[in-house]
């Protein structure tokens, strides 16, 4: 008589505990913003981060404005509320766009940005994540100034622009490179912006400096800069290694290295410079708002060139080019362990070792502007320093791929380098630099 019973609160219990262990086992789900999502244009990729151990069922997104509500995504997967066993899921990444495009009714103004997430278990619970957005469809204004600028292949330009509406980035574009914009120094209106680019020494024909201002909703503006373009024919130079160089610059540089001697050489000569470019290219972050420089940067006192800017080098053993690589620098050669002099105010961003360039020094002088001292026997600052024009920061040597002691000079424009002659020259800095700003 009993058995019944027993049989019969068995098959209750079972099921609910089951009912219970799936109410026990719901989770909610953690959704968070892969980048920071404050404006909105026509078509702006939006990424949401999912983290539910049972998965998401269903993933929508809204745009609401002035009481209205439009659905910009919408993703869902096949229900498993009544699944018990089943593999944790991973963190899931939901890319969409949202923007005006995807909902004709938004104007510019205020909105808000909605996503909500319903679990994939018993009791699907609704979890939510919104943010206040602006929807901004209208891209930037410019307008740049109509003086001419001069440039030489190579050299630095410099020009000045207004630019008003939402942006977040402007600056010149030419060729492959982009070089920001800074606020004029000199200008109270925060819209008047000023840029120094480099023109590459090897700018392909046709390319042309053109002014962009953009912002994260896609929006972008483009102008012409009005420009006259000098173009230049470097040297070529052959550089004839001797076995005494090699063994000194491969035991110093590549100590652990495998294979011949020439093939240690090459690694130098084009991965380790590669690297070492890339490293001076990323310190172009690392650069003051406003101009640290003032007047024309001091070269070594009593110095001769042993090499120009952009020599193309064809490096040479026993008679055979067993290399080619461009010289973005000048060698000055003056005696020995020479005094180093800062080319100009600025602040030192790096000094240590670097690759072929040896014991170095890296100083920046603001607006992207930095100036390289390579080569050196001896380091007399440090990262952080603040220096003034004409102080003492090393010594000449023959660290690093160097044949004897000289000082390898360098500049560089938000990371392209560019022809120092014109840096050293009074006449060129306050016509087609300061003249821009002032």
């Amino acid at each position: 008589m009993k058995r019944p019973g027993l049989l019969l609160l068995l098959l209750l219990f079972v099921p609910a505990a089951y009912v219970l262990g799936l109410l026990l086992r719901s989770t909610s789900t953690e959704l968070s913003w892969e980048q920071p999502v404050r404006v909105l244009g026509t078509s702006t990729p939006v990424a949401v981060r999912a983290v539910n151990p049972h998965g998401v069922r269903d993933f929508t997104a809204i745009l609401r404005q002035g009481g209205k509500q439009y659905i910009v995504f919408q993703r869902s997967e096949p229900a498993k509320r009544w699944a018990w066993l089943r593999r944790s899921e991973m963190p899931r990444s939901y890319q969409f766009e949202a923007g005006s495009r995807l909902a004709p009714g938004v104007t510019d103004g205020k909105a808000e940005l909605v996503v909500e997430a319903v679990s994939n278990d018993f009791l699907a619970r609704r979890s939510q994540l919104v943010q206040a957005v602006e929807i901004q469809t209208k891209p930037p204004s410019l307008l740049v100034d109509d003086m001419q600028v001069v440039v030489t292949q190579g050299g630095t330009g410099a020009v000045a622009f207004s630019v008003s509406g939402y942006w977040t980035e402007a600056g010149v574009r030419l060729g492959p490179h982009e070089f920001r914009s800074f606020q004029n120094p000199t200008a109270k209106d925060a819209s008047r912006r000023i840029t120094l680019f480099a023109v590459p020494h090897d700018l392909g024909a046709g390319e042309k400096p053109i002014v962009f201002a953009r912002n994260p909703t896609g929006a972008q503006v483009l102008a012409p800069v009005p420009h006259q373009l000098i173009r230049k024919r470097f040297r070529s130079r052959e550089f004839n290694l001797s076995s005494s160089f090699l063994n000194k610059v491969v035991s110093e540089l590549d100590p652990r290295g495998t294979g011949d001697l020439l093939q240690r050489f090459r690694r130098i000569n084009q991965e380790m410079r590669q690297a070492n470019n890339r490293t001076l290219y990323e310190l172009r972050s690392k650069t003051a708002d406003r101009p640290l420089f003032q007047g024309p940067f001091l070269p070594l006192a009593k110095s001769a060139p042993q090499a120009q800017f952009c020599d193309y080098r064809k490096y040479k053993y026993q008679g055979q080019v067993i290399d080619e690589q461009v010289h973005l620098g000048f060698d000055l050669a003056s005696t020995q362990q020479a005094e180093v002099p800062a080319g100009n105010h600025g602040q030192v961003i790096f000094a240590g070792w670097l690759g072929i360039y040896g014991n170095a020094i890296v100083l920046d002088h603001g607006l992207g502007v930095q100036s390289l001292y390579a080569h050196l026997s001896q380091i007399q600052v440090k990262v952080g320093d603040l220096v003034n024009r004409g102080q003492i920061i090393g010594r000449s040597g023959s660290s690093g791929l160097a044949g004897g002691d000289h000082l390898h000079f360098g500049v560089q424009v938000d990371g392209v380098a560019v022809n120092p002659l014109e840096w050293w020259d009074p006449a060129w800095l306050e016509k087609r630099i300061l003249s821009r700003y002032r």
